[in-house]
């Protein structure tokens, strides 16, 4: 067996060297004609080539597996879903030559020669280095194959782990490779079953690991279109102005993604800036002259080549450019000036008038200009406006400059103060708790002790808030008479004046449009206004009352006497003036809706 590797080896290498020779000379080929200018990356690989296999001291009960060096295959189709990152499935056939025949001299030559057949697929990961092209692979999938001693053809398992590397052709659009190597190892298991079968048939349990390598053609196919870089171009119209004259810088781009939004975000270290996307206008008021740049910066994306940057400069001139023969300066002196700002304290968003007095000695002509430490400031002439939107609390600074024919300057400075204005709070209504009707059926207007405990909650906070006043909006079923819901707002009122001593011109009666035997309480501060367009107002006069208002605790009914702030009535007593107001209360007549109902007269 040792001979035979070598001499494989050696017709290995011969192959490989011729292989490697052609590549090079068809590189310096094409690189003189000049056919190739990219490198591409392919989406599809199809590759198929010549393979030898080696096993490593592999074999069943001391029969050793024999190497396949017989025209034998390897054949593979690779997708790539990026530059680097794929999937694969790849074929392999290895056939020999009698290799079973020193164990078993009387083997038929199917069961002579050793077969093994593979069907594997995984990843594959490349990293492309010009024209050429390494990588890796790990697969995993089935092997057929016999045994050394007569064992027939089964299917088993087997992994498959390698490298290898390819070199593209620069001509006929990098479609063509060669591979002159591919190196794996190969793992796999096949049960041939029992050692001894039935009808003469020999099992046992093969474990091969062997070294396969294998070399050929590549035809690629698709191209992985690499992302292109964006680029960005500033330039500023004019390039050279006196202070106060407005620049516009505009961005040029190339490369953009139409189906992705492009942000520009622009910066100057000179003057104010104002975006407007891929343009903005510098606003120099008040610069020194001297030289500035305006810069914007490009983004499509969170990668590097979706973002791109650039610079552009720009020079604000002196007012009087110097001349080879300078005019004298004038004896008299430079001018003078003073600033003012009217008013000299506003809330933010206020626009100030600003106001330079000056003055030349020799009444030269004079140039006027501004700069403010916040806001922004425009002049005209001896005048100026600051706007200050946006601007918080604080001290803002106002120079004023006025240059003569000479050169000459002078400056100034006024004070603004600026405060945020101050948004008045509104107070809001609350919602009290509410009462419930519910419990006595035969009284359903009658306020019982849990009415009360809401009641009294109600009069503490009506205590602690004196500026207040409640809205009790009582609610009737629709099966009940309507003045059941005024009833109770009347009822729960006569506790709180009688009872805890509220001022009745602090509580107003209302009726809802709510179902359900309840009142609502709204407690309502100064400053608010309750506006519920689902409650009126009714006429008490109309109203009809049944009954006591509310329950009198006993320890008061036996003494005749209430709680404090109630009226003296003995219970029996009591009754009687019910009874005689019934008797004696004219009857309203009701008015009705469309439906037939009596309704509550509202109050007129």
């Amino acid at each position: 067996m040792l001979p035979t590797f070598r001499l494989l080896a050696r017709r290995f290498a011969g192959v490989a060297t011729l292989l490697v020779c052609g590549m090079v000379a068809a590189s310096i080929h094409a690189q003189a004609a000049k056919s190739a200018t990219d490198n591409k990356d392919s989406r599809v690989d199809i590759y198929g080539g010549y393979a030898f296999w080696h096993p490593l001291n592999s074999g069943i009960d001391g029969k050793q597996y024999q190497d396949m060096w017989n025209p034998n295959a390897t054949a593979s189709v690779s997708y790539y879903f990026n530059r680097y990152v794929g999937v694969q499935m790849e074929g392999s056939y290895f056939s020999g030559q009698n290799e079973h025949k020193p164990y078993d001299p009387n083997c038929t030559k199917t069961m002579c020669d050793q077969l093994i057949y593979t069907a594997e697929a995984g990843p594959v990961l490349r990293y492309p280095i010009g024209h050429w092209v390494p990588f890796i692979h790990a697969l995993g999938g089935g092997e057929r194959t016999n045994g050394p001693v007569d064992q027939h053809l089964f299917w088993g398992w087997g992994v498959t782990g390698g490298a290898g590397l390819d070199y593209v052709f620069p001509f006929w659009n990098q479609r063509l490779a060669v591979r002159p190597i591919q190196a794996d190892w190969q793992y796999s298991q096949v049960v041939y079953g029992p050692l001894v079968l039935p009808a003469g048939n020999v099992g046992g349990f093969g474990e091969i690991s062997a070294l396969k390598l294998s070399g050929g053609i590549v035809l690629r196919f698709g191209e992985i279109h690499n992302p292109q870089p964006i680029s960005i171009g500033c330039k500023v119209e004019p390039g050279s102005v006196l202070a106060g004259e407005p620049i516009t810088a505009t961005a040029e781009t190339m490369g953009l993604n139409p189906k992705r939004k492009a942000v520009f975000t622009w910066n100057t270290n000179g003057g104010h800036l104002t975006p407007n996307g891929p343009t903005a206008s510098v606003d120099t008021t008040g610069l020194l002259p001297g030289e500035y740049v305006v810069g914007a910066r490009l983004t499509q994306g969170p990668h590097a080549y979706e973002i791109a940057t650039c610079e552009a400069p720009f020079t604000v001139k002196k007012l009087v450019e110097p001349t080879a023969v300078a005019a004298a300066p004038d004896a008299s002196g430079p001018p003078t000036i003073s600033c003012s700002a009217l008013p000299t304290s506003a809330p933010s968003g206020t626009t100030i008038d600003i106001t330079a007095t000056a003055g030349s000695p020799g009444n030269r002509p004079l140039s006027y200009s501004y700069a403010a430490s916040a806001g922004q400031i425009t002049g005209n002439g001896s005048t100026a406006r600051l706007t200050t939107a946006g601007i918080g609390d604080g001290l803002i600074t106002v120079t004023c400059n006025v240059v003569d024919d000479q050169g000459q300057r002078a400056s100034s400075t006024a004070a603004v103060q600026i405060a945020m204005p101050i948004v008045p709070v509104i107070p809001q209504t609350r919602q009290l708790c509410s009462i419930s009707f519910e419990r006595d059926r035969r009284r359903p207007a009658r306020v019982d002790n849990e009415a009360k405990a809401c009641l009294d909650d109600i009069a503490l906070t009506l205590g602690s808030q004196t500026d207040a006043h409640l809205e009790m909006v009582g609610n009737a079923r629709p099966n009940e008479n309507p003045q059941e819901a005024a009833e109770r707002a009347l009822n729960a009122r006569q506790y709180l004046v009688q009872e805890k001593g509220i001022d009745p011109s602090r509580i107003e009666v209302r009726v809802g449009q709510t179902s359900g035997r309840t009142l609502d309480n709204v407690l309502v501060p100064t400053g608010s206004t309750y506006n519920d367009g689902n409650t009126q107002l009714f006429d008490e006069g109309q109203i009809h009352r049944h009954g006591e208002a509310y329950g009198v605790h006993h320890g008061a009914v036996r003494s005749g006497v209430s709680r404090p702030g109630a009226t003296r009535v003995h219970r029996r007593t009591a009754v009687r003036r019910s009874t005689a107001s019934r008797a004696v209360a004219p009857a309203a007549a009701p008015t009705t809706n469309n439906s037939g109902s009596p309704v509550i007269p509202p109050l007129q």
